[in-house]
């Protein structure tokens, strides 16, 4: 997929001319999942400004999909649209953040006390094999998005052993505020080192078959960035609203 970038102005453009187009995936599915990414890794930063006409040329495709997507990131709280066809990306609100998380914790301790209590051994493979590529990243800020897609892979790969996947595909997607905050806390230091140690603990956690420990450790794995909310807002008070 091309890369994007800001334009003057606050317009969004692509580079490149257009999208990677895949037979079996809708051409809105794709400007979404684009647009989608670049919001929640702040490449767009709250209140940029995307207008449908100019997306629609800079992915080379119609207005129909750019609409379709754009539908989408609203009902993702991700942006708001205005007469004119014009649509700002919002600012990141804390009480979304907030029923993001509270959502995000409730299934992902589900998800680690039923494997916990009835191992599903692919997935507890699959995961350790994830850590030990994100213990190779630790500490090079310059692999902040390979170390962060793995984060996301660790997640799905739980939610997987369960036979859950359409359900973190959903808590992905209503997840874009959270991920938000996630991706400015995610520079600290310390913290690639603290989210490689959280994945661990769930692991041991989950081979111990130890139900009420595996969601323990999962709840404290979350909770770090929730913890400096406060500070992570003081630090960036323009881009919440």
């Amino acid at each position: 997929m091309s890369n994007m970038k800001t334009s003057t102005g606050g317009l969004i453009a692509v580079q490149g001319g257009g999208i990677k187009t895949n037979a079996h995936v809708p051409a809105s599915a794709l400007v979404y999942e684009e647009i989608r990414r670049q919001i929640v890794s702040l490449t767009l930063l709250p209140e940029t400004t995307l207008v449908r006409a100019e997306l629609a040329d800079s992915f080379s495709v119609s207005q129909s999909p750019v609409r379709e997507a754009i539908m989408r990131l609203e009902q993702d709280g991700l942006v708001v649209s205005y007469p004119q066809s014009r649509t700002v990306v919002t600012k990141i609100d804390v009480a979304r953040i907030r029923e993001e998380h509270f959502l995000r914790v409730a299934a992902e301790c589900e998800a680690v006390r039923q494997l916990a209590e009835a191992p599903e051994t692919g997935a507890v493979v699959k995961a350790k094999g994830i850590v030990k590529m994100q213990e190779a990243l630790v500490g090079d800020i310059e692999q902040i998005d390979l170390f962060k897609q793995l984060d996301e892979s660790f997640h799905a790969a739980l939610f997987n052993g369960v036979s859950q996947s359409n359900l973190h595909l959903q808590i992905t997607a209503r997840s874009g505020h959270l991920e938000r905050v996630r991706t400015l806390d995610l520079p600290r230091a310390g913290k690639m080192f603290s989210v490689l140690e959280g994945h661990k603990a769930v692991i041991a956690a989950i081979q111990s078959g130890d139900g009420y420990e595996a969601t323990t450790q999962m709840r404290q794995h979350l909770s770090g960035t929730m913890e400096r909310l406060p500070q992570i807002i003081e630090e960036n008070k323009d881009l919440f609203s």
